[in-house]
C-alpha cells in the first residue's frame, strides 16, 4: 500500500475528484451554450441588416447604373446636333 489509506479509497477519491472536476466542466459549458444563445438574435439581425443593405445598394447601384446610360445618350443625341449644325451648308 502506498501511503495511508488503502488502494479503493484512493481509487474511490480519485473517481470522485475527476466526477467533480466533470460536473464543473457541464457547468461551465451550460453557461457558455446560455451566452451563445443570447447573442444568437443579435447575429441574426445584424445578417439581416447586413442583407438588407446589400439589396438596398444593388437597387441604387441600378438607378446610378441607368442614369448614366441615359447621360450618355443625351450626350450622344448633343453630339449629333452639334455634328449638324457645324456641317450645315452654306455658314
Amino acid at each position: 500500500m502506498n501511503g495511508k489509506r488503502p488502494f479503493e479509497e484512493r481509487v474511490f477519491a480519485r473517481f470522485d475528484a475527476l466526477d467533480s472536476a466533470m460536473r464543473n466542466t457541464d457547468s461551465r459549458l451550460q453557461k457558455l451554450e446560455i451566452r451563445a444563445y443570447d447573442t444568437k438574435p443579435i447575429w441574426e439581425q445584424a445578417l439581416k441588416e447586413i442583407v438588407e443593405t446589400r439589396r438596398e445598394l444593388s437597387k441604387r447601384l441600378d438607378r446610378i447604373e441607368r442614369i448614366a446610360h441615359e447621360t450618355r445618350a443625351d450626350l450622344r443625341d448633343a453630339e449629333d446636333r452639334l455634328d449638324k449644325i457645324e456641317t450645315k451648308p452654306g455658314q
